[in-house]
């Protein structure tokens, strides 16, 4: 359980998780974390337990934190958008995006270059950081003509697992953190955003 379990990943360690799943949570909750499991997702994976009770010395952190970049912290934000529009619409369960569709999420966010390549370039690199993370995978490109998609271009799919890392509530706080850049970007002393 250093990662996501996935039932498609592992069906037989997805039925054993199953079955001890009261014996594997109270086993973690005395490393202060919490099992969280979502059967009709399929993924399982642990999260830290919040220790906010006054007197009670405070643990180490046992799962690690990341900081993300301003440009990952948007993509997640997007990719989580557009995943809702997907189960809203209905019919398949699997979100699959080519590159060009991530580039075109993006790409009204970031500021207007001439360099087309470089931008796909950056946008690939944080691409690459959000499947580092495990939110997004890379599949296996289709076939010529399948789909009216080149062999070349690269396709990914969106992980279900976004749904409960990117929340209402990290949401929330997102737009907070863009609306103070915003007002930021808006003062007239304000020092030019340096650029990451």
């Amino acid at each position: 359980m250093k990662g996501v379990l996935y039932r498609e990943d592992d069906a037989s360690q997805w039925a054993a998780l199953l079955q001890l799943q009261a014996r594997v949570r109270d086993y973690v909750a005395v490393l202060v974390l919490d099992l969280v499991v979502d059967e009709a997702e399929g993924y399982a994976f642990l999260r830290g337990q919040l220790q906010a009770d006054e007197g009670v010395p405070k643990l180490p952190r046992l799962v690690r934190r990341q900081p993300l970049s301003f440009q990952v912290s948007l993509l997640l934000a997007l990719l989580r958008k557009k995943l809702a529009e997907f189960d809203a619409s209905g019919g398949e369960t699997r979100l699959i995006l080519t590159r060009s569709a991530v580039v075109e999420l993006v790409r009204v966010f970031l500021p207007a270059g001439s360099n087309e390549s470089r931008l796909i370039d950056q946008i690939e690199t944080h691409l690459n950081k959000v499947i580092e993370l495990g939110f997004v995978r890379r599949l296996k490109a289709p076939a010529e003509g399948s789909a009216g998609r080149a062999a070349s271009e690269p396709v990914y799919e969106v992980r279900r697992i976004l749904k409960a890392f990117v929340d209402a509530q990290w949401l929330a706080d997102f737009d907070a953190r863009l609306a103070a850049y915003q007002a930021q970007l808006a003062s007239p002393n304000a020092p030019e955003p340096d650029d990451e």
